[in-house]
């Protein structure tokens, strides 16, 4: 082969597969984190992401060098061929290049495949069109309570709003199922996100002033100037929008934003386990990867839950790291709550017969809200445990590698 052939090969087969390994790394790929096997992913993925960030980093002068590096071999190629079909095989590349360059940076960038609202609406209930049995993610600060349905904000991946004059970032990863809302605050200063690809098969952000990537499920910087710090959680809240709003009578309302009414048409069964999507959809069985789980964060314990138990029992008592703690289940059998069992100095053991909640102690009558309705403690209310969610469980042993897991018959 002629050596101004060669020459150019080796640039332009070059160029194309950086552009692709600039976003293999950290997508689903088969190799990249789809089909690995556990141990695999937890030892390698965060290199691939470290390899992703380099070369979103240093692309710019890599394609400058790998230019400068064809330009006199495509020069002799143009102009002084020695066999015609060569100009074939170079401009057929340059094309392949040009449209692999396209593919990587518009159409395969995560936030053009998940893009922001175009017209973000948060109304009253008196305007609201999501059904009340949608399932939401709710935030609520000095007074002011908002709702975000999954269906939406699972298509976004976040969502900025400002809560009781509180700015926060409400974030959704349809492949752990984690919903989390964060205070978007670096070094005191409010930053902006963006979706760049996902690490362990968790979404994950890019803040505009550093360009450190962020997990979505821990909120923790993995690479880049900010490695090592966390974004600060607030508390958020899954359940139905029904009982959300039975709680919090003034709430405001994401809408769906009609630019986007097919995605959130294909995104219309997830919330209740139903998605037929190889990433997204769920194990009915429990403690399976895709089984639900409700992980729940306590004084550095970790520990998980079986959905499966918790939707039969309707209550499980525990202790996580000193606390004891009791999760309740709604008459609806998908909206959760993880409370506190100690009122004062007392702590209360719970049990749940014909219908009804009452702990042993007192003899009281409990709400799956952890609010007393009759007996002695009337009035009382258990405290939250702020870091309670429900999500996967491949993605909560993941992320807490420590944890426990609830076995108990």
């Amino acid at each position: 082969m002629k050596r101004s052939l060669l020459f150019f090969l080796i640039p332009i087969l070059l160029l194309i597969v950086l552009e692709v390994l600039s976003v293999y790394f950290i997508m689903p790929f088969p190799g990249s984190q789809l089909g690995l096997t556990e141990a695999e992913t937890g030892q390698a993925a965060l290199g691939r992401v470290e390899l992703a960030y380099w070369l979103h980093k240093n692309i710019s002068w890599l394609r400058i060098v790998g230019l400068l590096l064809l330009a006199y071999p495509a020069f002799l190629i143009i102009m002084k061929p020695r066999r015609v079909w060569h100009r074939y095989v170079a401009g057929g590349l340059v094309l392949l290049y040009g449209v692999v360059l396209y593919e990587v940076n518009r159409e395969m960038m995560a936030d053009q495949m998940f893009k922001q609202p175009i017209q973000k609406r948060v109304v009253p209930m008196s305007e609201n069109k999501i059904p009340l049995n949608k399932l939401v993610v709710g935030f609520e600060a000095m007074g002011q309570a908002t709702a975000y349905p999954l269906q939406l904000i699972g298509y976004h991946h976040q969502v900025r709003d400002t809560v009781g004059g509180q700015p926060i970032m409400v974030t959704y990863c349809t492949v752990c199922r984690t919903g989390r809302v964060f205070s978007p605050f670096i070094k005191g200063e409010a930053d902006e996100f963006r979706l760049v690809g996902m690490d362990h098969f968790n979404a994950m952000f890019e803040d505009k002033r550093t360009g450190s990537w962020w997990r979505q499920a821990t909120g923790e910087a993995i690479v880049g100037p900010l490695k090592g710090k966390s974004l600060s959680e607030l508390t958020g809240r899954q359940m139905t929008l029904g009982e959300w709003a039975a709680e919090h009578p003034n709430t405001r309302v994401l809408q769906a934003d009609p630019a986007f009414a097919e995605e959130f048409e294909n995104m219309k069964k997830y919330d209740r386990g139903l998605s037929k999507g190889k990433l997204t959809r769920r194990d009915s069985a429990s403690w399976k990867p895709k089984s639900w789980v409700i992980g729940v964060e306590k004084v550095g314990f970790s520990k998980a839950y079986d959905w499966n138990k918790l939707q039969t029992k309707r209550i499980l008592n525990d202790v996580v790291g000193n606390e004891p703690l009791v999760l309740t289940m709604a008459p609806d059998s998908v909206s959760f709550g993880v409370w506190s069992r100690r009122v004062g100095v007392q702590t209360l053991n719970f049990q749940y017969a014909n219908r009804q909640l009452t702990d042993q102690e007192t003899k009281s009558v409990w709400t799956w809200r952890g609010h007393c309705v009759a007996g002695p403690l009337l009035g009382k209310r258990l405290a939250a445990i702020p870091k309670a969610h429900q999500e996967f469980w491949h993605s909560w042993r993941t992320f807490h590698p420590d944890t426990r897991r609830d076995d108990a018959p």
